[in-house]
C-alpha cells in the first residue's frame, strides 16, 4: 500500500468510528425518549383508583 492509501484508510476508519459513536449516542437518547413516552402514556391510561367502587 502506498502512504496515501494507508492515510485514506486510517482517515476512513476514524470517520467510521466517529459515526458509530454518534449513532450509539443517538440510540441511547432515542431509547430514553421512548421509555419516558411509554411511561407517560401508561400513566394517562391508568384508571383513577380512588374513583372505583369495588364491592
Amino acid at each position: 500500500m502506498t502512504d496515501s492509501t494507508q492515510h485514506d484508510a486510517a482517515r476512513r476508519n476514524r470517520l467510521l468510528e466517529a459515526a458509530q459513536q454518534e449513532m450509539i449516542k443517538f440510540e441511547r437518547k432515542e431509547n430514553e425518549f421512548r421509555k419516558k413516552d411509554r411511561a407517560e402514556r401508561a400513566a394517562e391510561l391508568q384508571p383513577p383508583l380512588d374513583k372505583l367502587n369495588i364491592h
